[in-house]
């Protein structure tokens, strides 16, 4: 354990050890962000469409404004 090439194998180790855990976390976040951003997407969607048949039925119970 005194040599230095052991201290040098230790520290190349962590150091890839440490930048993998990097890589990794920065690649889920980046996949984290993409499927929430796709979720949000796809509420406001059917949120308009839903907006958009409501005030179809306004419409049609309520006759059209100013006709």
């Amino acid at each position: 354990m005194n040599e230095p090439q052991v201290w040098t194998l230790i520290g190349v180790f962590a150091a890839g050890l440490f930048g993998m855990l990097t890589l990794m976390s920065s690649m889920f976040l980046r996949v984290l962000k993409a499927e929430i951003g796709g979720l949000e997407a796809r509420l406001t969607g059917k949120i308009d469409a839903l907006d958009r048949d409501v005030q179809a039925i306004a419409r049609h119970v309520f006759g059209e404004p100013g006709a």
